[in-house]
């Protein structure tokens, strides 16, 4: 087991190396939860992410003998990068193992670290049972990612800065995915402050640590497409498990939807730039499930930014959506001349922005008279989409909801 002192001895060892990362206040995110906010930006880390703290603190262990043959892990991007620029620094050979879809921004990057990628598998599961083969056949030794006590008690490092930086704190809500990061952190918050609220927030698309806390163990879940594909493991580490499971006091798991709305505020509100798994914290706080921090200090864990910028680009749209900012329905309206510019008429008299029209005349209604578009328009919000809708009514203008 892990203890607060492997913490503190991990703080030493990665003091320098790794970034002493800032948690400053956030009026703009205070403001739309209700909540004191803090975020800690462990996205800053030289490699985007959190996982430099347990990569350097494993590496720094391990004999010299085994250092110069090398480490191998398996890793959806976040500790591949981390173990590759870690072990450049340290002159550790770095191999890392990743699922064949991983974002190419994250491939590309463990590259330019110097680590020989290897990609293997359609899932993060398949990518691990091939390192674990590579391991053997090339006496590598295995890093797991968030499992290796060593690597739990480096992420447990910013729970110790945390705890510094934030007097008075309330709660720290963390993301979970294989379980090392919410361990380290919570050993240490508990630790220094018993009284101060641990949260746990999965996406609902693969919330392992749920599934085991439902039966009592680590157990496989099966996967489902998400945007935190940080988060995207099959089953949570037993030792991750073990440490966290009496220190966390909530667990709750948060939508798509929500997850790429908190994207687009931390874009818009915080300019910061995070991946998916690290917008689950705020996606928490706006989910309404976190009432009783109302007014409470509470840290999140902007924890990594490595997002591919063409998912970027597809989760803002889809935020605006989610947002009620960007609406789409197709309207019936005459074939004749006039008929379109009437439609972007009226549409532009209610103060909304016409962002793209198509015309639909092959599978429009039997009347050749009439033609189906659909538009795509910018509004406000929800109430002023609907507002859209009802001028058009008014003027006689038919729209129905399309995907």
């Amino acid at each position: 087991m892990v203890t607060f002192a492997d913490i503190e001895a991990a703080r030493e060892r990665i003091s320098g190396p790794v970034y002493y990362s800032p948690c400053p206040p956030s009026i703009p995110l205070s403001e739309i939860t209700g909540m004191e906010i803090f975020c800690k930006l462990d996205n800053l880390q030289r490699t985007g992410s959190f996982k430099e703290r347990g990569a350097r603190n494993a590496l720094s262990q391990l004999s010299a003998g085994q250092q110069k043959r090398g480490v191998i892990a398996a890793s959806a991007g976040n500790h591949a990068q981390a173990l590759a620029y870690q072990g450049k620094l340290l002159g550790i050979p770095a191999t890392v193992v990743m699922p064949k879809f991983s974002p190419l921004v994250k491939v590309t990057n463990c590259e330019k670290l110097g680590a020989t990628v290897v990609l293997h598998g359609k899932d993060f599961s398949e990518a691990k049972a091939h390192a674990h083969e590579m391991a053997k056949e090339k006496g590598l030794a295995y890093v797991d990612g968030y499992d290796d006590p060593a690597i739990i008690a480096g992420q447990g490092t910013m729970g110790l800065e945390i705890v510094e930086q934030v007097p008075n704190l309330d709660a720290v809500i963390v993301p979970v995915g294989g379980a090392g990061l919410i361990a380290g952190v919570a050993l240490a918050v508990k630790t220094l402050r018993p009284n101060v609220k641990i949260v746990a927030v999965e996406a609902e698309n693969v919330a392992s640590f749920s599934a085991a806390l439902e039966v009592g163990k680590p157990t496989k879940i099966a996967m489902h497409p998400t945007l935190a594909d940080g988060l995207a493991i099959p089953q949570v580490g037993s030792n991750a498990f073990q440490i966290a499971r009496p220190l966390v006091d909530l667990v709750l798991t948060v939508t798509e939807e929500h997850i790429a709305l908190a994207i687009l505020r931390l874009v818009e509100l915080e300019k910061s730039v995070v991946e998916g798994a690290a917008a689950t914290p705020l996606a928490a706080c706006m989910s309404g499930k976190l009432k009783e921090l109302a007014g409470k200090r509470v840290v999140l864990l902007l924890c990594g930014g490595n997002i591919d910028p063409n998912v970027l680009s597809r989760v803002i749209e889809r935020g605006l959506v989610a947002d009620g900012r960007l609406g789409r329905f197709t309207a019936i309206i005459s074939d004749r001349p006039g008929g379109l510019a009437d439609l972007a008429a009226q549409i532009a008299s209610t103060g909304a922005s016409i962002k793209q029209v198509v015309h639909d005349r092959a599978f429009a209604s039997s009347d050749v008279s009439a033609v189906n578009v659909l538009c795509t328009v910018e509004t406000r919000n929800h109430q002023h989409l609907a507002e859209v809708r009802a001028q058009l009514k008014s003027r006689g203008v038919k729209t129905y909801d399309s995907k």
